[in-house]
């Protein structure tokens, strides 16, 4: 698995946006209620930031070619 930033898309620049939406969000919701241990704003910051997460990694990975003999 080689992970080259040249590799860089749409589809990382989608998923670094999904990393910080989460992020925000959890910042956001936590300054303006004050409420930083509730179980839905967990729910969603995680799904946001493992999104973002995996999908910058699998958007910068480099395809494994595989070679066919004929």
């Amino acid at each position: 698995m080689n992970i080259d930033i040249r590799n860089f898309n749409w589809k990382t620049l989608l998923a670094l946006l999904t990393f910080i939406a989460g992020i925000l969000i959890f910042i956001y919701w936590g300054t303006r209620y004050g409420v930083w241990t509730d179980i839905g704003i967990y729910t969603l910051t995680i799904v946001l930031v493992l999104f973002g997460v995996f999908g910058i990694l699998l958007s910068l990975t480099e395809p494994k070619e595989e070679k066919t003999e004929v």
